[in-house]
């Protein structure tokens, strides 16, 4: 065998031989060298850094490069929002992305075999950014950390992974913790290398994020000094515009803008930088210049017509602020009209017209189509997308609120006309009221029949066309009558008969009870309700319901009714500004709301909240303001909580402590009475009462020791004893209306009591006594001036009720109001009604969750970044359980005795709810969670009023420390799986999300 090999390689000519020679030479040099690079040496370093920088880390760094690139071309920005310093959209559809993924394993190859290499470090950072532009911002987060820890020493890659950190933090909404990286990076700072640009361009960002303007511009020029890229510092130039009009400095800002226009930006950018510059725009050459005509000019440009539906949007900003409310509507849907391609400016026009509707027209049922509209034209990643969010699924606790102020002040002006001046008001009340409601049943007739013709169509042209489509071949969907059929009967029969036209969604109309229109409305008006023989009467018309009857009914003809109908807007203007502090977290909306309940109520008895409130909500917007409120707090209620937390930041805490010793003695006094050592309960009762005369649980202390009384005496000293605290605390919103029924109940059955030996006997000390019976009072006729605008209200101190734990805004107590004196009727001299002063909540524990603002940055009150998209996270919870809802009291503590807690809760429940379902149990949850559920409640809405109306007694109710508790509402389905401290986590979460 081996002779023939030999015979065989002689017979090859000796080319071949050579080159055979040369090949396995070449084999064995490759060999070698790859086991000597293995070694530690000069030569194998050298040859390893040579590989990595200049091949794999080469490659690495493009392919990021050109991803970044692709990312800022399809980047959508938001012009008539501050842009984003980065285009960076980041690839977050859960796809790995195949490019990224080849940088990751270029970069893991460095570390894995070109370990002698100078470039780990840049093989990490490498890794970092990849896991950044695939939003995996925590990964990336934990690989810059590493790069900074293990490569500091190289101080332009240490300088790099900071920027990058501090960017992957704010997407992770870990503002504190920026800042402090920002803060590092910029002590590091060395202005001759590129990276000071990416430095300063993210503290830009971040100062963006929390809203500090001033120190922003700064950062912004320094940015667009250092910047030696063109298409990033064109859009930095732009946003130093936008922070110098927010800024209040327009005259800079059309300088950034001009700088913009006459540059080589893009068409899209260059364009809404001249839309700016008209905005802004007051004076050409000395002369007033007219914005609009100015705006209409651009629409003679046809290459503006992507743009049409901003210049029309920029239209009716300015009619708007001229009070042209109409022209503005028209404007802001005909920018709807025109819009080609930019959802986001559909969606903002949308937005628009939902917020007149709401605001302005009061029609409600349209705003909530119009925001629908909004939500499902704006990206999600739209800045204040979750605002609207809010907004649009809380819209009908702001429309009650609305609703009822706007009801209330439409029954005091009727109330104060004469009669028959009244009567004929009503009657062009429900005329109007009936004509919208015939209108609106033509146009839903004319929708359906619309639909009904469209059907038929349909059917035609299946039959019509059916040969053509066999024959044409066609696979275009709508060329194919058979797919349009299915799609059109698929939509209606999920959607119904729909007219065609905007906002057809279901939750616009309702496809039953239709009627016929076939008469005009316009010459005759039917209402059922008018006067028999009237012009608008009908017997064979129903549709103005009883909106007669309801008005009549419900006007405030007496001093006592009137003062109930100002207690109601007083209510409804003071829980709405709470909404919009504590739950939508509208800074704007809750000052206008709090400052109209100023101008409406100017004696308010909640004066110093409301002072103390728009001190600290201008604090991040305009300091003038907000310290002028602070003076008016300082000045006029010196003695106020408020005024003392804003002289002594630390007396918030001292009542805390105070309250907390309290809650101790008030628990031993409870744990007496259940033990049922009455004398005991008694004797340590006078003590405290003696010793703190106007402690908050005096009115309790007082009602306990009743009760013990009441298991020793008979019913004279009992019912004086009742008829003391009754008198002594009226206002008391927990106690008070338990002893009323107490009373009222001993009036109803006073033999069968009497007769007893003492007024409680055999009872279980934890159950109240007694049933409430139900009393009627009836008014008299009486006719007030109407005097809506303003309103006298006698001070008293009240507190923020600051708690971003309350579900559905707290309904705050009713004041103490007096109509403001007016001429009063003649025959009638109206008396002041006045009404017992509501008692004052807890006064440390909502405002030590409120240290004082600052002027500049805060980073604990900053808003959620907008940058960022939620991970996706799957819950174990479920909201098919639809029926049974339960109001829960989170204790955190395992151990803490909850007797008097739930004694006070039936004290609630007791006086508000008399159906055996709303009871209260104890569920244990781990070893340190005890929760406390109240219901069943059969809907989510009545498990929210009940929400809002124990949530603002709690601090009187809850004999544990405030921040030891908090509360929420849960289904019966969902509460059952409460078994561990982290499935109860995972809820509070889940909570909040979707609740």
């Amino acid at each position: 065998m081996l002779l023939n090999h030999r015979i065989a390689l002689r017979r090859l000519p000796s080319s071949y031989k050579s080159n055979i020679g040369i090949f396995f030479l070449s084999a064995l040099i490759l060999v070698a060298v790859g086991c000597s690079l293995e070694k530690q040496s000069g030569f194998n370093r050298t040859m390893q850094n040579l590989t990595a920088h200049y091949n794999i880390l080469f490659n690495a760094n493009e392919i990021l490069r050109l991803k970044q690139e692709a990312y800022a071309t399809s980047f959508i920005d938001a012009y008539n929002e501050i842009l984003n310093v980065y285009p960076d959209t980041t690839a977050q559809n859960g796809t790995p992305d195949k490019d990224l993924e080849d940088a990751i394993v270029k970069a893991n190859k460095i570390i894995s075999i070109k370990e002698q290499s100078h470039y780990l470090g840049d093989a990490y950072l490498v890794l970092g950014k990849a896991r950044y532009l695939e939003a995996n911002y925590f990964d990336a987060v934990e690989y810059f950390n590493y790069v900074t820890r293990s490569f500091g020493k190289q101080a332009n890659l240490k300088q790099e992974a900071l920027v990058w950190k501090a960017r992957g933090l704010m997407y992770l909404n870990q503002l504190p913790l920026a800042k402090q990286v920002i803060d590092s990076a910029v002590q590091d700072i060395n202005p001759k290398k590129n990276i000071t640009a990416d430095v300063y361009a993210t503290k830009l960002q971040y100062d963006i994020i929390t809203q500090n303007y001033a120190e922003a511009e700064e950062m912004a020029k320094l940015t667009i000094k250092y910047s030696y890229i063109s298409n990033l510092k064109l859009r930095w130039i732009f946003i130093l515009g936008q922070l110098q009009e927010l800024n209040l400095k327009p005259a800079d800002a059309y300088e950034s803008y001009t700088r913009i226009v006459k540059s080589n930006a893009s068409f899209e950018m260059a364009f809404n930088a001249n839309l700016n510059r008209i905005r802004i725009r007051d004076n050409q050459n000395g002369v007033k210049v007219n914005k609009i005509d100015l705006l209409r000019a651009l629409l003679k440009n046809s290459d503006n017509i992507d743009f049409y539906d901003q210049i029309y949007y920029q239209i009716g900003e300015q009619q708007f602020k001229a009070g042209e409310i109409d022209n503005a509507l028209k404007s802001y849907k005909k920018s709807v009209r025109v819009s080609t391609k930019n959802q986001n400016q559909k969606g903002l026009s949308y937005l628009r017209i939902a917020d007149i509707n709401f605001k302005n027209k009061a029609d409600y049922a349209n705003a909530r189509l119009y925001y629908d509209s909004t939500l499902n034209n704006l990206s999600i990643n739209y800045p204040g997308y979750h605002l609207i969010r809010k907004k649009a699924d809380n819209l009908q606790i702001l429309t009650r609120l609305l609703e009822t102020i706007s009801r209330e002040d439409t029954l005091q002006m009727l109330a104060a006309l004469d009669e028959k001046t009244r009567d004929a008001k009503i009657d062009e009340m429900v005329a109007r009221k009936t004509r919208q409601q015939q209108q609106a049943a033509i146009e839903a007739n004319a929708g359906a029949a619309n639909n009904g013709a469209m059907s038929n169509s349909f059917d035609r042209n299946n039959n019509s066309s059916a040969q053509n489509n066999r024959t044409s071949g066609s696979t275009f969907y709508f060329y194919n009558n058979s797919a349009v059929s299915q799609g059109y009967n698929d939509f209606k029969r999920l959607w119904g008969n729909r007219k065609l036209e905007d906002n057809w969604r279901r939750s616009m109309r309702s496809n039953t009870g239709i009627p016929t229109a076939n008469t005009g409305i316009g010459s005759q008006v039917n209402d059922p309700d008018a006067p028999v023989g009237s012009v608008a009467y009908n017997s064979n018309n129903v549709s103005a319901g009883t909106y007669r009857q309801d008005l009549v009914k419900n006007l405030p003809l007496t001093p006592a009714l009137l003062q109930q109908s100002n207690f109601r807007i007083y209510n409804a203007y003071f829980e709405m500004a709470n909404f919009y502090r504590d739950v939508l977290e509208d800074k704007k909306e809750a000052i206008a709301t709090y400052e109209t309940l100023l101008a409406r109520f100017p004696q308010s008895s909640d004066k110093p909240s409301i002072y103390y409130n728009l001190y600290r909500l201008y604090a991040d917007i305009d300091a003038v303001k907000s310290t002028d409120y602070k003076n008016r707090l300082l000045k006029e209620y010196p003695e106020s909580v408020f005024t003392k937390v804003i002289l002594d930041p630390d007396y918030a805490r001292k009542m805390a402590d105070v309250d907390a010793e309290f809650n101790g003695f008030y628990n031993q006094v409870y744990d007496l009475y259940s033990q049922k050592q009455y004398t005991q309960v008694i004797e340590k009762a006078n003590d405290l009462l003696n010793k703190y005369p106007n402690n908050r649980y005096a009115a309790q202390l007082y009602y306990l020791k009743a009760l013990a009384a009441g298991h020793m005496e008979k019913l004279p000293p009992f019912q004086a004893d009742l008829q003391l605290i009754a008198s002594k605390y009226p206002q008391d919103k927990l106690i008070a209306p338990l002893v009323s029924q107490h009373l009222a109940y001993i009036d109803s059955n006073k033999a069968e009591i009497a007769a007893r030996p003492v007024v409680l006997f055999n009872d279980d000390p934890n159950e109240i006594p007694f049933t409430p019976p139900v009393a009627y009072q009836k008014q008299t006729e009486y006719r007030p001036p109407y005097t809506p605008s303003a309103q006298n209200v006698t001070p008293q101190e009240r507190l923020p009720e600051r708690d971003t734990r309350v579900i559905a805004g707290a309904k705050t107590s009713a004041p103490q109001i007096q109509q403001a004196s007016t001429q009063q009727p003649k025959q009638l001299a109206l008396t002041q009604i006045q009404l017992p002063q509501h008692k004052m909540p807890d006064t440390s524990r909502d405002i030590a969750a409120q240290p004082a603002p600052k002027q500049k940055d805060s980073i604990g009150t900053a808003p959620a970044a907008v940058i960022t998209k939620a991970p996706v996270v799957n819950y174990i919870f479920s909201k098919h359980d639809s029926t049974n809802y339960y109001f829960v009291i989170n204790v955190a503590s395992g151990t803490t005795n909850l007797a008097s807690t739930r004694f006070g809760v039936g004290q609630f429940n007791r006086t508000r709810y008399t159906r055996s379902e709303v009871i209260h149990h104890v569920k244990t949850v781990g070893d340190n969670n005890q929760l406390i559920y109240v219901g069943r409640f059969y809907t989510l809405d009545d498990a929210k009023d009940y929400a809002r109306t124990i949530v603002p007694l709690l601090p009187d109710i809850m004999k544990v420390p405030r921040d030891k508790y908090s509360f929420f509402i849960i289904t019966k389905e969902n509460l059952d799986k409460l078994a561990t401290q982290s499935i109860l986590d995972s809820y509070f979460d889940y909570y909040q999300k979707f609740y």
